[in-house]
Formats: C-alpha cells, structure tokens, sequence
C-alpha cells in the first residue's frame, strides 16, 4: 500500500492516543507469543515457505515486538560507521541470516468492515509475508510502516500469518546508523479492518494570518466514496467551538484568536472526524514556522533549539520501545530543559510524535537513511578537514539509488505530516551528497512548504559536479568549534546556524555546554542544536555475583566488527539514571539567569530565557544566602507582580539581605515550578544561579575543627636523618620524609599511622572519553610512568618548627624531563604541615592531565567535607550543575560509575578538605583554589578494566589532592578541548597546608550527599 498519515479508526471517541490500539474494535492486535524459527542462511530452509507452517512441527517463540538477538538468536553488533558486509550495493551476502515468525489468530468477516489491512510499524531489515500459505507481499524500510491489503488472503476461522525477515538486503545500504544493528519484527502489528470506501489519508494545514490573529484549517481528504466527512473541532477544555462537513473532499474553517501551539505552551485542538463508520480523532496545534531575514521563527519569536538527539534504545528490549519507556525519556527531558529532538537518524515510533505534541517538543524528524558506510571504503587519499571531505558519491550521487531514498523520505514525511511537534523535516545522515539527496529535497519541499528542511550531509557533497543547495533551509554542521561558529557569522550567511550534534557526551563529560549556550545566544541567526546524545546504548548481559547490573557495549557479544563503547555517549546511563552531563545541560538551559547585582540598590537584574512564557506564570524563585559556612538566610520571590518578567525581557527585583563584609557571602537562586503539569511537580527545580554579594575573601580556617593552639604546648621537633629519609618526631606525632621521593611516606599521630604508602606526585588521569585524541600524546609522552628523581634535599630548624625543601624533576623512560619542581615543606611544633611547591613545565610537552598529589588512607577514611564546588562531580568546564558550599559526602558517592571506567569524580574550587572515619580527622586547606577526588579506586585500576562491573576496590581510600586539573571538553567526537581549559601553563605555585591529623572517639555518620546547614 502507498504510505498514509498514522492514525488508529476507532468507533467510539478516544482522545488518549496511546490507548487506540486497545480500545479501537477495529484493530485487531497481533502483537505477543509468535512461533519462530532462526536460520544462520537463508538457504538452510528446507521448507517451502508456502507450506513452512504446515511441514515444520517443532517452533521455538519468541515475544513480538523484540529483536532476535535478545533471545540468544545470533550476536549483537555495534558498528558507528563502516558497513557490517562488504560493500557491494545493491548486493548482499547470499549467506543471509533469516528469522521465520508464524503465528495463528481467528478471522470473522464483518459486513460493515469487510477490508482487513495488515500493518507492520518496524521489521529490521526486510521481509516477506505469507498469509495462509500465499504470497502476500514484500517490504524493507525498517523504521517505517508497511501495509498490505490481505482481505482476499482471509479466511473465516482460523488463519495463518508467515514471514521471513532477512538481516540484510539491499537497504542494509541506507541503514548504516551509529547503533547497535538488530532484527526482527520490533515495532507493533495489527490487522485494520475497514469499510470498503473509507477515509485513506489526510493531511492537515495550519496557517495564521492577521498577526495570528485568525488561522485558518483545512484537511486535505483522500479515500472512496463521496467523503463527506463530519467534523468538530474542542478546545483543550473539551468545549466544541464549531463544526461542519467537508466539501469537495476538503474540510475548511477558521479559528478566531487562536491559542498557539508551542514547546512551553504546548495547546492542542481536538479535531473529530467521522466518515461512513469510522471516527478519526487528531490532536491539533496551530503554529507557525519560518525563516525571516535568516532568523528561524516560531509564532514570530526567535526560539533557540535546545535539543538532545534521541535514539529507540533500551538495554533489555534494545531498539523495541514501549509507550512507557518514550515517556519516561520525555518527562526527563522536560524536567532538565530539553525543548527539541532529533530522531536519529530514522523516524521514531508512530506514539512519540503524539506524546511530543502533548507534551511540547520541536521535532527534527529524520528519515531513515544513513549511508556513512561509504565513508569507510578504502581510499588512498583522505582529506584532513573533515569540513572540506567529500564522502564517496557512489551512491549519494547516482540516480539509481533517487527512487530509494526519495521513498525513505517519503515513508517518514507522510506518516508524520499532521504532527505539530515536527517542524523540520531532515533527509538523513551522514550520506553524502549528490543528486539522490537534490530529488528528496525537492519532493519535500514540494509537498511540504510549511515546514523547514534540513541535511547535514550536503557539507561533503562532491567537489566535481555543481550542487543544488537551494531546497535546504539551514545551514547544518556537526560538532563545530566555537571559532568555527563565529567564523560563519563574520561572513555574509544565507541560511541560519543549527547544529544537528554538538557536545558528544560521552563518559564523563561534556564539558563545553556552558560555551555553546553563550555563543548561541549571541548570534540571532544561531538556531540551537540537539547534543550527542541522549541516552548510552548498552544492553544488559546479566548480573554479578553482587547484584550488579553488567552493561556491554561493541565486541561485548563476541562480535569481530564493532566500535567499541563509542555508543556509550548519552546524557543518562542505560537505565536512564541522569548523567552529571545531563544535570549540567539543564542548568545551563535554565528558564531563568541572574545577569548582575547592585549592591548599593539591593536588587538582582534577572533575564527571563524563555521564549512564550511569562515567569510570573510558572515559578517562583527561592534563595538561600551563605556567610562562611553558615546558612544566614533563605526567602522567597513569589509577588506575581515582581516576577512580572516577559519572555526574552529583563527586570531587576530588590532582594533585602543582610550580610557582613567579614565572611564571604554568596546568594543562590533556584527556579522552582509553580503548579504541577504533566510532566514535572510543583516545587520541582529547572536550575539556579549562584552569585557572590561582597568581595571578601573566603577564610579557609572557619573550617577547622580544631585550633592549632591546641597542640603548641610540645616541645620541640626533634630530627633524625639518612641517606633515604627525614624522621621528624614531635608531641605525639612521627612524620618521616622520603628524600628520594621529595614528600611524605609516614604521617603517624599518636601511634596512629594515617598514610597506608609514601604520598606521590601525581600528573595523571584514567582517560576519560573525551581524551581520546589527547591520551596517545600522554602516553607518548611518558606522563602514565611517570617517575621522579630528587636532586637535593636541605632540612633546617626554624623557631616555629621544620623546614625541608627539595629540588626535583618528574620524568619518564625514554622521555626528556617534563616538570621541574622546587617543593618546601614546613612542619609547626603542633603537627601542622604547609607545602608551597613552584613548578616550571616542559612545554615541549602536550598539555598535562594534572597536577598534584596522590594519598593512600585507611579505607574506612572514606566520609568527606569539603569547601567547594558539589554536590556533583565538576571540572572547570564543567560545573554549571554544581554551586561553592560547604558538603559532605563519602567516596562512594563521590564516584561516578561511567559504564567504561575513566577519571570521574572530581570537585574543583576547594579550599577545604576533611577526610574521617575510623576515629581519624585530617583536614587540608589552602588560600587558593585546589581540586579534590576520593576514590576506592585507584586510576590504574580505572586505566586498566573495560567496565565498571569488572573494578576492584584498592584497599585504601584514596585522596587525590590537585593543583588543577584539565577539563574534559567533548573531544570524543568534536573539537579538542580549549585552551582556555587545559593544563598548559609553563610555571606554576601549588600551595595548601595539611593540619595536624586529629584522633578522636566518635565518628560522623554521612548517609547522602548534602550542604552542611
């Protein structure tokens, strides 16, 4: 059958379109235990497949919809880019993997209904059906419906349905997507039983004229008979406001002072439809979408996409989805301020587009087609800018595959045209161009002019033929650096800025949102972008011993071909249990940022950052004021007439607070939800903003647990030295300095020893993702072996205490030196220990992970307080979810279980940190900010295990104590990381004083991460 819209005909009224199916008498569900039978070729079928179901006795079953290889059937692959067969289009292997599904189910003419169509949503690659034993037709095109009249194919009784499904077929070819590729019948199937002359098609057209005063509605109507369809048109209350019947095969009215559609006011009409028997219900948003001088518009305001791209992705049902799991993504996203999607890199589940309808979401729908397998091919020559690399035209180029992808398109246009969600329609993926892509293009805008389209593939087109760019609305790129950014509006631009992946979030990171946010709001011809990606593809292969989930990614199925956990990239884990990434992307996103405060007038300037709402109408504002360490004030905004602050506008609110200028005094402003809606509570966070309110600097000693005064009635420190150590003995304490390695390998108090080794200098992180570029320059360059060599070591006596100071250089095997150092470390007559090292790189060498020092602590030393940045793991380009205050926590929490193991966890800003726990307090401070991490495991460990299930706690607590630390960018897939956020700075003083460990007899029980009050 051609394609058609989606729609359920249903009898009766039912406005709930995720409940259609059920409750609609006119479709018959065939959804459940099928018989199935796997085939590693399609050629070890013995059996005829007009007769399989009769001559085979003995079936397996397998749940429909799934996918095959859920079900010990064949291996999972994860491929990104090559193809997983050789490329030889339109061929295929002849040794075909086939899955053959039967299944019988009872048929009972209707006289009122007597057509039956049979209708596949999703089968992964291509198949063929057979109903009673006949032929009854074949289809491809995974990710789209399929629909076969089989009405002369039933029977009264029992019935017969067979189909073999192939992995491959020749749209293997167009279905390269970065996923894990799977097979099956993965998405609904059901039998519609219709009239003979009934309602086929429809297509709805919305526009606003009169500064959208007016909109006038017309549905275009296709099927048999007179189609006099009768109309009504609801409210979102419910209230009928008009009706009528169609003329001339087209229903027409107008709505006066419309309630515009929109992602933050997503209004919908209810559009009743009945036409001989049948009741067709749509939802309705009346919006408007273009593009005006080079500025994208929706209902005449310029809205910034802030986007996520969204696969079909579960770790247990993998690429089958159910309505539950779709909303379970989209109240997350609702809830961080996620506005848009991008289904990529194929159409979505038919219900998504309803729910995105109703629940406000602006919707790139993509077809599906990707063909960067041919980007894969062997070639001798490569071009190194991947801005100027032309894939290889051998499809994207030649008019024999236009037909496919045309239909690609068509299949994904058609069947969503009436959804108000989907405001740009994009050809695919990383395919190339070329002819082929200028016919679907050109047929799109053909039959759609309401909407914008989109390719970003159109950037590699050929270089020896003449492109037609003319049927592409925006100007598209993938992962652009910011420079890149600005360099495209320096130029004379004709088409606005979108980015449809950007800040591949991959492992720990991404760490530029903040900087994409800034440079999107600064240029009005910037539309927003969608990150890569929303959530980690892993699928679930079981449990440990312990109970823990074991997540696996490429080559954990045994596959040869894979690409490793590159698909482990989103904003949430596999579960969907948020991501820091993702806590990051909603602050940065907040509804609402402070932009200054007026100390002399009290007030706070705040910009309303959205695009149809008024605050006023959906939060209130609380805040908390901290003075040192202490909690002084809290409050809240919640006069409708002070938050009176229209969208895109500013306003400056008195804020009365009263602090001293003796402690260092910050403000934070959370944006909390009014009332409840459908996706989010009242009271719920869309972010805050934290603010400073007077220059005081922050007093590290406000701390401390205990006065130095405490211990200075000792005597003096009594030295004892050798070739290889410093022995420093004082009131109730022993600290022994190791010379060769230039710090301390005994702090021992009153008989307690709190190191479990010598502390280290440390310039080394488990590489995250994100370094996966940067880490073959590290590990070329030794920092992973790092080793020291200490030149000299002088001790003196001073009246306060000790004094020891060493020379030294940090290098590696076969490497010149790459740190310098001088480091001084003075002992007070109470314990107390200040260090001040002064540092010179090698800047001959790449950038350094870090610089600083590694403890090893008893591993019950695992509660921790902080002065900092918390309560979630943060670097210095990524700590927008994070705020300066006093915390506590544990090791534990403090470790981010990335699904492949890397350098997590971090909190940078500190000015203090106590660890305790076994009865030992030892607290660490310094006037400067440092970065802290405590860990149960060690960053070889992390180095050296593949997944999180497989670590092994070291034994030790173990403290990594930085000057800083490098950001982690998002250079998986994009642009390195920037300079402003690497460790390159030639000399450097790393300064902080660790207080004399304290023993006492209570410990502090620490259940959750929290501010101290």
């Amino acid at each position: 059958m051609e394609p058609r819209c989606y729609y359920i005909p249903l009898q009766e009224v039912e406005l709930d379109v995720e409940k259609q199916k059920e409750s609609s008498a006119q479709c018959f569900q065939l959804n459940g235990e099928w018989d199935f039978l796997y085939f590693s070729s399609i050629y070890d079928i013995d059996h005829k497949p007009e007769s399989i179901h009769e001559t085979v006795h003995e079936w397996e079953r397998i749940p429909v919809p799934s996918v095959w290889q859920n079900y010990g059937y064949d291996k999972r692959q994860y491929i990104n880019v090559n193809y997983p067969i050789p490329f030889d289009p339109p061929f295929v292997p002849s040794e075909n993997p086939c899955g053959v599904y039967h299944r019988t189910f009872e048929y009972r003419s209707d006289s009122d209904y007597p057509k039956s169509y049979l209708n596949f949503e999703g089968v992964d690659s291509c198949f063929y059906l057979y109903i009673n034993g006949k032929f009854a037709g074949y289809s491809q095109v995974s990710h789209s419906t399929s629909e076969f009249d089989i009405t002369d194919s039933l029977s009264d009784g029992i019935n017969h349905i067979t189909v073999f499904v192939l992995k491959w077929c020749d749209g293997t070819y167009f279905e390269d997507q970065d996923k894990f590729r799977m097979s099956g019948i993965f998405r609904d199937v059901y039998i519609l039983k219709r009239p003979v002359n009934h309602l086929r098609d429809y297509f709805i057209h919305t526009v606003l004229v009169d500064r959208y005063d007016k909109a006038f509605v017309t549905v275009d109507l296709e099927g048999g008979g007179r189609l006099d369809v009768q109309y009504s048109l609801q409210e979102q209350s419910g209230k009928k406001i008009l009706e009528g019947e169609a003329q001339d095969g087209k229903i027409s009215f107008m709505i006066l002072e419309p309630v515009l559609w929109n992602a933050e006011n997503p209004y919908l009409y209810t559009l009743v439809m009945k036409y001989n028997g049948e009741t067709f219900i749509e939802t309705v948003g009346v919006r408007d979408i273009r593009i005006e001088n080079k500025v994208l518009l929706i209902n005449g305001v310029d809205v910034k996409l802030r986007g996520v791209n969204r696969h079909d992705s579960n770790p247990s049902t993998g690429c089958a989805v159910t309505i539950d799991q779709m909303k379970q993504d989209l109240t997350l996203m609702k809830a961080h301020n996620v506005n848009a999607i991008r289904t990529s890199h194929y159409p979505g589940r038919p219900e998504l587009y309803y729910l995105c309808d109703k629940y406000g979401f602006y919707i790139m729908d993509e077809a599906d087609v990707e063909i960067h397998g041919v980007d894969g091919l062997y070639s001798p020559v490569w071009e190194e800018d991947y801005n100027k690399h032309a894939f290889s035209a051998e499809i994207s180029d030649n008019e024999l595959y236009s037909a496919s992808v045309t239909d690609r398109v068509k299949r994904c246009v058609i069947r969503d045209k009436n959804r108000c969600s989907v405001v740009i329609w994009s050809m695919g993926n990383e395919s190339g161009y070329g002819c082929v892509f200028e016919s679907a293009l050109e047929w799109t805008k053909k039959f759609d002019s309401s909407r914008l389209t989109h390719y970003e593939g159109a950037l590699h087109a050929p270089h020896d033929r003449k492109n037609d760019y003319s049927n592409i609305d925006l100007y598209s790129r993938m992962y652009p650096s910011i420079d890149e950014i600005n360099e495209y509006f320096r130029k004379d631009f004709d088409k606005p800025f979108i980015m449809c992946e950007y800040s591949h979030a991959m492992g720990n990171g991404p760490g530029d949102l903040e900087a994409y946010y800034k440079v999107i709001q600064k240029y009005e011809g910037h539309c927003g972008g969608f990150v890569w990606e929303w959530c980690d593809h892993a699928v679930e292969l079981g449990k440990t011993a312990d109970g823990k989930v074991q997540y696996g990614y490429g080559g954990d199925s045994g596959e040869e071909l894979h690409d490793g956990n590159f698909c482990v990239d989103g904003l949430v884990y596999p579960d969907r249990t948020p991501h820091v990434g993702l806590k990051e992307f909603k602050n940065v996103n907040r509804p609402v940022r402070v932009l200054g405060y007026d100390r002399k007038t009290g007030t706070v300037e705040f910009e309303n950052i959205l695009d149809f709402t008024n605050i006023k109408d959906v939060l209130d504002i609380k805040y908390e004021v901290t003075c040192g360490k202490e909690v002084i004030e809290r409050g809240a905004i919640i006069d409708r007439e002070l938050l009176d602050i229209h969208p895109h506008e500013k306003r400056s609110i008195p804020i009365m607070v009263h602090i001293s200028d003796k402690s260092k005094c910050y403000i934070k402003f959370d944006y909390v939800q009014r009332v409840k809606n459908l996706t989010t509570d009242e009271g719920h966070s869309f972010g805050f903003d934290q603010i400073s309110l007077n220059d005081a600097a922050i007093d590290e000693n406000i701390f401390i647990r205990e006065p130095e005064e405490k211990y200075n009635a000792g005597t003096a420190i009594e030295i004892e030295e050798n070739s290889r150590r410093v022995v420093l003995a004082g009131e109730n304490f022993v600290y022994a300095y190791d010379k060769r390695k230039g710090c301390f390998e005994s702090i021992c108090v009153e008989g307690t020893e709190i190191l479990k080794k010598t502390m280290e200098y440390n310039i080394f992180r488990a590489p995250i993702d994100n370094d996966r570029i940067i880490k073959e320059q590290w590990y070329a360059a030794g920092y992973d072996k790092s080793v020291i060599r200490v030149y000299d070591t002088f001790v003196k006596k001073e009246d306060e205490g000790i004094s020891i100071r060493s020379s030294a250089v940090i290098s590696a095997p076969h490497v010149q030196k790459i740190i310098e150092f001088q480091v001084s470390w003075k002992v007070s007559l109470s314990g107390k220990i200040n260090m001040k090292l002064e540092a010179t790189r090698n800047v001959e060498m790449p950038y350094l992970p870090r610089f600083g020092l590694r403890l090893f602590l008893d591993e019950r030393m695992d509660q921790v307080e902080y002065f900092g940045y918390g309560p979630y793991e943060n670097y210095s380009d990524k700590h927008q979810s994070s705020y300066l205050g006093l915390f506590r926590t544990d090791a534990e929490t403090m470790h981010e279980n990335y699904i492949r193991p890397q350098e997590n966890g971090s909190r940078c800003g500190c000015r203090y940190v106590r660890l305790f726990g076994s009865g030992v307090h030892w607290s660490i401070i310094s006037k400067k900010d440092f970065s802290i991490s405590v860990s149960k495991y060690t960053q070889e460990e992390l180095c050296a295990k593949r997944h999180n299930f497989e670590l092994k706690e070291s034994g030790n607590t173990v403290l990594c104590l930085d000057y800083k630390q490098s950001g982690v960018g998002s250079g998986s897939c994009g642009p390195q990381l920037s300079e402003e956020h690497r460790f390159d700075e030639r000399k450097f003083c790393f300064e902080c004083c660790f207080m004399r460990p304290e023993l006492t007899d209570t410990e502090e029980e620490i259940s959750e991460t929290k501010q101290c009050k």
